[in-house]
């Protein structure tokens, strides 16, 4: 059982994340330790994925080097809503095999077997090709409470991408754009067997995050012990038992402290209860509701120093003017001096990677 000091848990959890001063190299590095980048379009400040990169790697990270990462090298490719590399792709194949997992879709998709063959004829014959672009001849329409209530040609790709018979070729500011999955995804990748698999994206997830709980580590479907899964763990100060992953803890004497603005869609403020329970932070995004109940903003953005969180930055980018309009640092506790300035410098970064002026600070 490994005891752990706060900070040291901090720490593990932040310099699992690269986000402490030790940066990546590039674009395929960060993802591999990441295992995935969300997939965010709303640009409040920038494109999550674009934000979640460029808070690790920094300058030179522009968005034209993902997009020849997805589209030309075909190092990184798009799957349920992340980028992830492709290297990873054979520890995902059985779970693509596997869907639909659930009963409706599946019956849908079997009732629909000449469109679903009609799609991918189109594909092969046309693609790549948006989801507009792909008649509706679906037999049963797809029924949902949500908005893809009768989208079937949507529908439809969404399925065949989630089994892995369609692939996301690229996406633009119109959206994605699909083509037949042998067409983007190499040949040749090796065949990893099930429970290989399942053990490694296990350890992977645990490398990602650094310190997790036991159940965060493995989905349903896979039969891998979580138990047996990095080292067990005690936080001081918190209830309950961690694992920690080994590399993790041999890499900690070396943290970095530095500080970042990051993406409310990154991974080490996504799980709002292990948020808390290691760091005390209490954050939520806030764009969904009322404007007279939100405290910190509709997009704010949790600032990290060291290894707290220290804040949150509202700000929104405005395009057309060609600034970035910060409305408020809120700060959880007063600032010192180095905090500050710190916080303000980023802030500066921040707004010189997106091309714009700072306005409000």
């Amino acid at each position: 059982m490994r005891h752990l000091t706060a900070v040291d848990a901090r720490r593990i959890a932040v310099a699992a994340q690269l986000l402490d001063d030790h940066r990546p190299a590039g674009i395929v590095e960060t993802i591999y330790a990441l295992t995935s980048v969300n997939i965010d379009p709303a640009a409040t400040i920038a494109p999550s994925a674009d934000h979640i990169l460029w808070s690790r790697l920094w300058w030179p990270y522009q968005h034209a080097d993902l997009v020849r990462a997805v589209e030309v090298d075909r190092d990184v490719f798009e799957w349920r809503g992340a980028y992830r590399i492709m290297s990873d792709l054979p520890l995902l194949r059985h779970e693509m095999a596997a869907s639909p997992r659930y009963a409706q879709p599946r019956e849908w998709l079997r009732v629909n077997e000449s469109f679903r063959r009609e799609v991918l004829a189109r594909l092969r014959d046309e693609g790549p090709l948006r989801a507009a672009q792909i008649p509706d001849t679906a037999q049963v329409s797809w029924r949902s409470t949500g908005w893809t209530h009768s989208r079937n040609s949507t529908q439809m790709l969404e399925i065949l991408v989630a089994n892995g018979q369609v692939a996301v070729s690229s996406r633009d500011a119109k959206g994605r754009v699909f083509d037949l999955a042998e067409r983007v995804y190499p040949a040749g990748l090796p065949d990893i067997p099930p429970a290989d698999a399942a053990r490694e994206r296990a350890e992977r997830r645990l490398g990602a995050l650094g310190i997790a709980r036991a159940k965060a580590l493995v989905t349903a479907e896979e039969d891998v012990d979580p138990a047996t899964v990095g080292e067990e763990a005690v936080v001081d100060g918190v209830d309950g038992t961690w694992r920690v992953d080994g590399a993790a803890l041999e890499r900690l004497d070396g943290f970095a402290p530095r500080t970042a603005l990051l993406s409310p869609m990154d991974a080490l403020v996504f799980d709002r209860e292990r948020l808390l329970a290691l760091f005390g932070y209490e954050y939520l995004l806030e764009m969904y509701k009322p404007a007279a109940q939100r405290r910190w903003g509709s997009f704010a953005l949790p600032i990290l120093h060291g290894d707290r969180f220290v804040g949150k930055l509202d700000a929104k980018t405005d395009r057309r003017a060609g600034v970035l309009r910060v409305h408020a640092v809120h700060e959880d506790t007063p600032f010192d001096t180095a905090t500050a300035e710190a916080v303000d410098a980023e802030i500066a970064e921040l707004a010189r990677w997106l091309g714009v002026e700072v306005v409000g600070r």
